[in-house]
This record gives structure tokens, C-alpha cells and sequence, in this order.
């Protein structure tokens, strides 16, 4: 019996190493791919110094945000988008729809969140988030389940929703341009399972958070966090400062690619300046 249990351990440990690295056979994948081929420019720039590597080959660009979607887990690896003085917008609507872009298969349907929020206390989690983006002309993919994760409540209404305000706060300073962040959940623990679909899927067990304000992290006005999905509602997102290096660690991936290595190594080896204008101490 101790050996079955240790078996069962290690494959979901494997599991996210597999799902962020592989993407099954697609009959949609040119018509999607093609608008992402390496020697075209991307229409939106959401990334800045380079958007996240080491994902699945499906990433969607759009004014919103742009997505790298993870056909083995349902959710995405990463979204980022850029907050402006005209990006934000109040009151839309969440007009849950499954995303068209996405092969039948490799995404959820609204559906699959029924009961989740009875059985699990989970919401559905913007990662681009609406308030942030909402007055963006494609808003409306903001709801799509692609850029949804299933998030317990507490984190998602709380340090998360406190961590999302302040980066709307920070667009609002005149001397801020814009606000790069890029966000994805990570696989560490057992959560659970969706109550309502029988599709195969991975609920994200926390998430982490990377934001900087200008065109590039290089002024040292940077931040960096990681929240387990049982954070409690009342905690403070301060308390889960971390570095970037220690991001890239436990999602697999890579940040600010365009940057030069060295300035790279340095900058992702400590926290950033930015927490102090975020309110953290």
C-alpha cells in the first residue's frame, strides 16, 4: 500500500512538468499558430522585454492581454497585459464564454464550473483581471474560460483582489506610463476537482505574480509574488514577496528573455523597489 501511495505521489508531481511542456495533436493548430510565427511582430505588445518562455507552443495575442494556453491542464501557463490610463473600466459584465481560439479539448466550458463554488469555495479567477482591462475594444475575452482559473474564494476576493488594485493604483500616477504584469498558477499540491465536468484538468494549487511599471524592469521598479490557493482572506500580499528567480523555479518558465543575461541574473536574484509603492513595508 506505501508503495502505491508513493507511485500516485510521484506522477502528480510529474504532472505540470509534462502539461507545461507538451500540447496534444491539434486540427485547428496552423489557423491558430499562424498568427503567432516567430518572425512576425506581435500586434499587441503586452510582454515589454519579452514574454514568458518555456510554455506550451498555443499563445494567443490579444489587445487585452496575450495567453499561453496549456491543452493538459485547461488553463493557461501565463497571461500578461499591460495596464494604461485608458485600460481600466468598471461594471462589465462576466459573460462567461469558451474561448474559440482554443481546440475543442484543450480549454473549459463555462459549464464545468457548476457546484464548484458550493463543493470547493471556488470562484472563476480572472487572471487578466476585468477591472484592469475592461476598457480595452476585445474586453469581452477577459471572460473567456482560457484566461479563467478555478481560485478558492478567500484569495481570490482577498490579498489577490488587494494585490490587483494596487496595480491599477499604480497607473493612475502620472509619472506611470503603463504597468507590466504577467501571472499563472502553479501545480504543487493536490487541490482538487471540478465538481461539474469530467473532463481531465489540474486545479492550479497557488499563483504567482510578476509586475514592473515603465518599459522595463531595468529602473528596479519591480515586484514579484507567490500565493497558495489556501491563503486566507484577511493576509497581506506583502507576506509573499519572492523573487523572480524563484518564480522561474517552481513554473518552469522564463522571464524578460529580451533582456541581457547578466541584467537578468542580477535583477531576478532579488526583490525589486516597487512593494514600497504598493504599500508593503
Amino acid at each position: 500500500m506505501k508503495g502505491h501511495i508513493q507511485l500516485r505521489h510521484l506522477a502528480f508531481l510529474l504532472l505540470p512538468l509534462f502539461a507545461a511542456c507538451t500540447t496534444p495533436d491539434r486540427s485547428r493548430e496552423s489557423e491558430v499558430y499562424s498568427r503567432m510565427a516567430p518572425e512576425q511582430p506581435l500586434q499587441f505588445d503586452n510582454c515589454s522585454v519579452g514574454c514568458p518562455t518555456g510554455g506550451s507552443p498555443l499563445t494567443l495575442n490579444r489587445q487585452a492581454y496575450t495567453l499561453n494556453n496549456n491543452g493538459s491542464t485547461k488553463f493557461a501557463n501565463w497571461v500578461s497585459y499591460k495596464i494604461t490610463k485608458d485600460s481600466p473600466a468598471s461594471g462589465r459584465p462576466r459573460n462567461w464564454k469558451t474561448d474559440p481560439d482554443v481546440p475543442a479539448g484543450e480549454t473549459l466550458d463555462p459549464v464545468d464550473y457548476n457546484g464548484a463554488n458550493v463543493a470547493l469555495k471556488i470562484d472563476r479567477g480572472h487572471q487578466a483581471n476585468l477591472a484592469s482591462m475592461g476598457g480595452v475594444p476585445d474586453w469581452q475575452t477577459l471572460n473567456y474560460q482560457s484566461n479563467i482559473t478555478p481560485q478558492k474564494s478567500d484569495l481570490n476576493q482577498g490579498p489577490w483582489a488587494r494585490l490587483e488594485d494596487q496595480e491599477r493604483n499604480l497607473s493612475k500616477d502620472p509619472s506611470i506610463a503603463q504597468v507590466y504584469v504577467v501571472t499563472g498558477p502553479l501545480y504543487e499540491h493536490f487541490v482538487g476537482t471540478l465538481p461539474g465536468t469530467n473532463k481531465v484538468h489540474t486545479i492550479p494549487s497557488g499563483y504567482w505574480k510578476i509586475i514592473f511599471v515603465g518599459s522595463s524592469p531595468e529602473n528596479g521598479l519591480y515586484a514579484s509574488f507567490v500565493m497558495n490557493q489556501e491563503t486566507p482572506r484577511d493576509a497581506s500580499f506583502c507576506a509573499y514577496q519572492v523573487t523572480v528567480a524563484q518564480i522561474e523555479e517552481r513554473s518552469g518558465l522564463t522571464f524578460w528573455g529580451n533582456l541581457p543575461q547578466p541584467v537578468q541574473d542580477v535583477l531576478k536574484s532579488k526583490q525589486g523597489q516597487l512593494p514600497s509603492r504598493i504599500g508593503c513595508k
